[in-house]
């Protein structure tokens, strides 16, 4: 079993830059692709960013492409999102996921472990 745990949220101004992390235990991440999903009040949750396993290949949607960055680094079992030029729809609850496949997925269903989340507001 994977546990993940989100850190890194809080309060920002628009424009401004937070940096999530995703670090997890009870198992190496190295054989995991792992992903960020965030839902905002009243909506559903929505892919955000995926990295492979060898983190040779990333995903984002249209939504968040140029602004946002996944990494990870397998040697401390941590995984990242740097989020910059942060909107207001950007706030969200922010969860990590670790999914027993290869390659980066914006699929839900293909991740089978989650994190608790950490919030993020980005204030106007």
């Amino acid at each position: 079993q994977v546990q993940l745990v989100e850190s890194g949220g809080g309060l920002v101004q628009a424009g401004g830059s937070l940096r999530l992390s995703c670090a997890a235990s009870g198992r190496t991440i190295s054989n995991y692709a792992m992903g960020w999903f965030r839902q905002a009040p009243g909506k559903e949750r929505e892919f955000v960013a995926a990295i492979s396993w060898s983190g040779g290949s990333t995903y984002y949607p249209d939504s968040v492409k140029g602004r946002f960055t996944i990494s990870r680094n397998n040697s401390n079992n941590t995984v990242y999102l740097q989020m910059n030029s942060l909107k207001p729809e950007d706030t969200a609850v922010y969860y990590c996921a670790a999914g027993s496949i290869t390659m980066a997925t914006e699929f839900e269903f293909q991740y089978t472990h989650w994190g608790q989340g950490t919030q993020v507001t980005v204030s106007s």
